[in-house]
């Protein structure tokens, strides 16, 4: 009688198929968690605006300020946090670098005032106090009527570019701080440039 020959597929190839998918997928999903995560533990400006006024043009902004355990610590013992709020305005030109309009700067802070058991915002030549640090850093976020540039700097109709962005400035630091701060990713603290372009509006009358 002849021999008869048997052929046979593994029966776990697909099954192994299968559990890499969802390896995968898990995995893919797991990063995406985090992602989203991270990019809400950051600080951002949310938005911003130059509006037109008689004396000049005013900005006005929404912050999202997050700080790392590290600042919070260094807030409750005392530590004053200093931050720099930067604009940057250019007119664009095709045929050449863009034209450097100003480049104007807000100093701002924030600080636990031990014995009113408050937090003290300084936010351009406004002070004021909060009881919570949820409540001082949105005070801390939220900018009105920065007067960022006088009359006749900009030009009706006419385009221009615009980013801005707050960090913290660890020069200010206490001295031993701001030399750790150096090497240190715990004593940082920068928004992403937020950049947007806008037709100058044209101001209105003095009064």
């Amino acid at each position: 009688m002849p021999s008869m020959m048997v052929f046979s597929t593994p029966c776990c190839a697909r099954p192994d198929l299968a559990l890499r998918w969802l390896l995968a997928l898990s995995l893919a999903g797991w990063l995406a968690v985090a992602g989203s995560a991270l990019a809400s533990d950051r600080s951002t400006v949310k938005q911003a605006a130059i509006q037109a006024v008689p004396q000049g043009y005013m900005l006005d902004a929404d912050i999202d300020v997050v700080l790392n355990p590290t600042l919070e610590d260094a807030l409750t013992k005392g530590i004053n946090l200093h931050f720099l709020l930067e604009l940057e305005l250019t007119r664009p030109r095709s045929w050449w670098l863009d034209e450097s309009i100003a480049e104007p700067v807000r100093k701002m802070r924030i600080y636990y005032h031990l014995l009113l058991r408050r937090y003290v915002v300084e936010n351009g030549y406004t002070t004021r106090t909060a009881a919570t640090l949820s409540e001082a850093l949105a005070l801390l976020g939220r900018v009105d009527d920065w007067q960022v540039l006088e009359r006749g700097a900009l030009k009706a109709g006419q385009p221009y570019d615009a980013r801005l962005r707050l960090r913290l400035n660890t020069a200010q630091l206490p001295k031993p701080l701001s030399i750790g701060a150096v090497t240190s990713d715990k004593w940082e603290l920068s928004t992403p440039w937020y950049g947007w372009s806008f037709e100058a509006p044209a101001l209105p009358p003095l009064p």
